[in-house]
């Protein structure tokens, strides 16, 4: 990636400043991702039971992986739900035009 394709950003996690390069492109989304990172963390703050910035980001990190893989499970329980489903309707029909009579003979 050349400099032209890049630029700094910096954001703030704690109240504690952070620099990071990444695509032009993509600086809304990576201060968004920061924004709802920095809440994450300072709601663990607040619970008084875990001190220290590395403690915190690694915390909110563990939160943020678990709730990204039971997403994951949800959505693939509801797709194979889906699937079950279309399948299902597809046999309904299939079966229904085989109780039709055929007007060949």
């Amino acid at each position: 990636m050349s400099q032209a394709e890049s630029q700094t950003v910096s954001i703030n996690l704690l109240d504690k400043e952070f620099s990071f390069n990444c695509p032009a492109d993509a600086e809304a989304e990576l201060l968004a991702s920061a924004d709802f990172l920095n809440e994450k963390m300072r709601d663990i703050r607040k619970s008084g039971k875990v001190l220290g910035l590395e403690r915190i980001a690694v915390m909110a990190a563990l939160n943020l992986a678990h709730e990204l893989l039971q997403s994951r499970q949800e959505t693939n329980s509801d797709v194979e739900q889906r699937l079950r489903h279309l399948g299902s309707k597809i046999d309904a029909a299939l079966k229904h035009q085989d109780d039709i009579p055929s007007l060949e003979k």
